[in-house]
């Protein structure tokens, strides 16, 4: 084999190596969430049918402001329904939820309100920065 044929076979093994490498780097994605109740269950099901087509993404919520309350303890849907069920699958599923700290301190609320699936993070808009800085795609639905 001469040196073009080998420096085009190393190109091409190269190449294939790299594209296995990507194929393998699972699809990081962060939803931002600062509006209230009446939102949350058109995201959630957006992040199930976004898990359904891609299992291997890996998801992060983030919320603050109003886009809390659907990760406070208690919290329900506009028809009644607890938002705790489909937390729970959803957090079985690998999806992280991430509350907003400044917000609890500045609407008064304790950090034993927030569900236990959910951590809470100094600054949620700082959150997403450092998410979308580690190759995150940011969704707002």
């Amino acid at each position: 084999m001469n040196s073009i044929a080998r420096n085009i076979a190393a190109a091409a093994l190269a190449f294939a190596a790299c594209a296995a490498a990507m194929a393998a780097d699972p699809i990081k994605v962060v939803y931002h969430i600062n509006e209230g109740v009446q939102k949350a269950p058109a995201v959630l099901h957006n992040i199930a049918n976004e898990l359904d087509a891609e299992p291997n993404t890996k998801i992060v919520v983030v919320a603050h402001g109003k886009g809390i309350d659907f990760l406070l303890k208690g919290a329900k849907d506009p028809q009644g329904n607890a938002f705790t069920p489909e937390l729970e699958t959803l957090g079985m599923r690998g999806v992280e939820f991430r509350v907003c700290n400044n917000t609890l301190k500045s609407r008064h609320i304790d950090a034993s309100s927030v569900v236990p699936d959910a951590k809470i993070v100094p600054s949620g808009v700082a959150e997403i920065a450092k998410l979308e800085s580690q190759g995150y795609v940011y969704l707002k639905p």
